[in-house]
């Protein structure tokens, strides 16, 4: 485990480690491994916020790939939390921060300039399937249930999940997934549109660990300037037409695109480069 995760661990009410890091090349594979259900609370998210603070500090990395060293990717907020915090005014408000830091900590990864991945290997429910979704990019095993059923326990999935599933897949499957409490399995899934892909569970460590190695031999300075223009989609006008003008200006004058396209145009490897500036 990185420096950053021993010393957010040490901050915690809990010394466990409860995300793994490991570093291979442009790729950094990040396991969530509070047993049994990867459920969600303040120490979990402490430790995500210091994978964060590494991620967002070091241009060499290319790629995020969340997994889960657990049956269920991840299960949402912690239940037991949620029961205990309802019955007083002060533990709802309790409650209603730790939804806040969620939200933060989600907007986070999801703003990163990096490609992120989450493989979904098993269930990603509530506040689960909410952290997949601020991810770019979800692989899920044919038979993991994925979803926000939160609806069907009086609640709303209040981590993003109404705004980034109705921006992922429209506001009337949104409507039927969310109001129907509605768990589809991961074929259903890609049919749908909330994962880019799914594969025989027996296939998918490999498969995940394939896309997390393709995406992190690409450079992280595209990936950042691509993310910004895609974000602008939806805005009307000419915004993101101008933006794009503006970004390839800077990939054109950048020092690792020169070497791609001398690279391309020899008809030989890239070379690559791994000094912070090179990634810039």
């Amino acid at each position: 485990m990185s420096a950053a995760l021993t010393q957010a661990a040490a901050g915690v009410a809990t010394a466990a480690p409860l995300v793994a890091t490991q570093r291979s090349g442009g790729v950094l594979v990040v396991t969530l491994q509070r047993a049994p259900v990867n459920a969600i609370n303040d120490a979990l998210l402490a430790q995500l916020e210091a994978v964060l603070d590494e991620v967002e500090a070091d241009d060499a990395l290319a790629v995020l790939h969340l997994r889960s060293a657990c049956k269920v990717f991840c299960a949402g907020a912690d239940l037991s939390l949620i029961r205990s915090c309802v019955a007083t005014a002060q533990g709802r408000e309790a409650m209603l921060a730790t939804v806040r830091r969620m939200q933060r900590v989600f907007a986070r990864l999801e703003a990163l300039d990096c490609v992120t991945l989450a493989e979904l290997g098993g269930a990603a429910l509530g506040g689960g399937f909410e952290l997949a979704l601020a991810c770019d990019l979800r692989i899920a095993a044919d038979d993991v249930r994925v979803g926000l059923p939160e609806v069907g326990l009086g609640l709303l999935p209040a981590a993003g999940g109404t705004q980034r599933l109705t921006r992922l897949v429209g506001h009337g499957l949104a409507r039927r997934l969310i109001l129907g409490a509605e768990t589809p399995d991961g074929a259903a899934a890609r049919a749908l549109g909330l994962v880019q892909w799914a594969v025989p569970r027996e296939r998918l460590a490999d498969e995940a660990a394939a896309l997390a190695r393709r995406y992190g031999a690409m450079p992280r300075l595209a990936f950042a300037e691509n993310k910004r223009c895609i974000a602008l989609a939806g805005v009307p006008g000419e915004v993101g037409y101008a933006a794009e003008i503006d970004a390839t200006r800077r990939l054109y004058q950048h020092p690792e695109t020169k070497r791609r396209v001398a690279a391309f145009l020899d008809k030989r490897a890239p070379t690559w480069s791994t000094t912070p500036e090179s990634r810039r």
